[in-house]
């Protein structure tokens, strides 16, 4: 009986099928814009501007999710004009980097799909396609992340128009240093060359590329860089800045591995040690192995087990005795 009346309800639903889709499209499409025009009153989000020219000029563009969870959040420009469409962005970690570059690519989003965008004003060119390199893996991805990378890149390369927005961050971090050099060298020239590139934004630590004529001199490419606050003289050994969150134009040569890896709660010994390696490092002389008495200690009285343990006659020796004599009373 209740199988019947199941299936009787079914099939007289199915009979009104095509209003009731119809309804609660209708209702998804209404919640979507009013959850937008809620969020653009809510956070005072302006109207932005589309034109069929390729440039993207945004005043004081926010980050429509990282906004809501800091206390005061650090507005930055954004303008793509005919000339610099490729903007090399250096920068220590934790300054700010990524969220910019991705704030870039929501707000083109935004704009595309009738929303408001979280900016002062905005004029946004017709985009075609946002192409993302930017580290993340699913878990349930087969491929290791730096041949996820490679994939996106490759893509971004055969398939971005002048009217594309291609966003790297830190492409080419996973392999070796000389490989990830090569790798975005590459393919920032590829974008270099093309008569009328896509608007790209490429975040990276590799420094290197800044030397020895790595890029071709272009005016097609911009630098800046997420700019910080440093002390002239610091008594500690890993020095301290402020982080600014401001984008400026120029180049950071400093990544301040050693400030972030305090702040993100790594030992103090740990930062210290890295800090006397780096030094020697930086000023080619030998590493000095870390000297510990605990450590020197426990070593000795390792070995001397050891030598008690070859000495040890297993077919006559008193047993107990041997290990009292490894393990003696506390």
């Amino acid at each position: 009986m209740e199988r019947a009346i199941a299936r009787d309800l079914i099939v007289h639903v199915l009979l009104f099928s095509t209003h009731l889709l119809k309804a609660v499209n209708f209702a998804a499409e209404l919640d979507c814009l009013l959850s937008l025009a809620l969020v653009a009153c809510q956070n005072k989000y302006v109207r932005p501007v589309l034109t069929t020219d390729t440039i993207l000029d945004i005043q004081n563009g926010r980050h429509v999710l990282q906004e809501m969870t800091v206390d005061t959040f650090i507005p930055n420009d954004t303008k793509i004009l005919d000339d610099g469409r490729i903007n090399i962005i250096t920068g220590p970690n934790y300054s700010g980097k990524s969220i910019y570059i991705k704030q870039v690519a929501l707000i083109v989003f935004l704009s595309h799909i009738g929303s408001f965008v979280p900016a002062d004003a905005a004029v946004v060119g017709l985009t075609d396609r946002v192409f993302c390199a930017t580290g993340r893996k699913l878990m349930t991805a087969e491929q290791s992340t730096f041949m996820i990378d490679l994939h996106q890149v490759g893509m971004m390369l055969r398939q971005a128009t002048p009217r594309s927005l291609c966003l790297l961050d830190e492409f080419g971090k996973g392999t070796l240093t000389e490989d990830g050099i090569g790798l975005l060298g590459g393919t920032i020239n590829h974008f270099a060359d093309c008569d009328d590139p896509p608007k790209a934004l490429i975040c990276t630590h590799l420094t290197e590329i800044f030397n020895e004529n790595w890029l071709p001199k272009s005016d097609k490419i911009k630098f800046y860089t997420m700019s910080v606050l440093r002390p002239e003289e610091s008594s500690m050994p890993v020095e301290d800045i402020v982080f600014l969150y401001r984008l400026v134009p120029g180049q950071a040569h400093l990544s301040y591995g050693l400030h972030c890896a305090l702040l993100a709660g790594v030992p103090i010994d740990v930062v210290k040690r890295a800090a006397v390696v780096l030094d020697a490092i930086g000023n080619s002389q030998h590493v000095e192995r870390l000297s510990n008495e605990n450590i020197e200690a426990q070593d000795q009285q390792y070995k001397n087990a050891l030598d008690k343990m070859l000495a040890f006659d297993a077919r006559n020796g008193d047993l107990d005795q041997f290990f009292q004599e490894i393990f003696p009373a506390s």
